[in-house]
């Protein structure tokens, strides 16, 4: 196994933090959008506009950090069109990381619920109160998240295929000093 170029503390950091809000949101979307309306479901519900909008302020702060702080580069035993498929589907990813929140909060808005972040800090109305709107909305909310797990899925498969197929230490770039893959 060759050795490869790390990521920083920080970008780290911000990718797996990103990753477990999202592997929460996900299935607590899922899973509160059969509930019958109920104090829980409205919690629940919080939770989840919570979590996306911490995401989306994280993924401002990880724009901010990837602008000014370059990524490593991929190693030359990969393959250009590997290359090529990495950073579409990171791109892609990063274009969800603000899609699919805001795709909720103006759902949200649309439908006349306002987001109120933690409880304590209500976030202005990006769209008034329309109905149609807010329906249409919530399809593209649920589409862009569908994509998104597409894409992680992606992302998953890749590193695995890393691991076990090419025997490469490509995960090591993103995971805390002193683990290994």
């Amino acid at each position: 196994m060759s050795t490869v170029e790390r990521y920083n503390n920080t970008a780290i950091a911000l990718h797996w933090l990103i990753a477990l809000l999202i592997f929460i949101a996900f299935p607590l979307g899922l899973y509160m959008s059969d509930l019958k309306l109920s104090p829980t479901k409205l919690q629940l519900f919080s939770y989840h506009k919570w979590i996306g909008i911490t995401v989306l302020i994280l993924a401002v702060v990880r724009v901010i950090w990837r602008a000014t702080h370059k990524a490593p580069a991929l190693p030359d035993s990969i393959s250009r069109l590997q290359q090529l498929g990495s950073h579409v589907v990171h791109g892609l990813l990063y274009v969800l990381l603000f899609a699919v929140p805001l795709s909720g909060w103006l759902m949200s808005s649309a439908k006349g619920f306002q987001t109120v972040l933690f409880g304590v800090l209500p976030l202005p109305d990006l769209v008034g109160k329309d109905k149609a709107l807010g329906h249409l909305l919530e399809a593209v909310h649920q589409s862009l998240n569908y994509i998104l797990l597409l894409l992680v899925v992606l992302h998953i498969a890749a590193l695995i295929k890393h691991r076990f197929i090419d025997k490469d230490d490509i995960l090591t770039r993103m995971l805390p000093k002193g683990k290994n893959a």
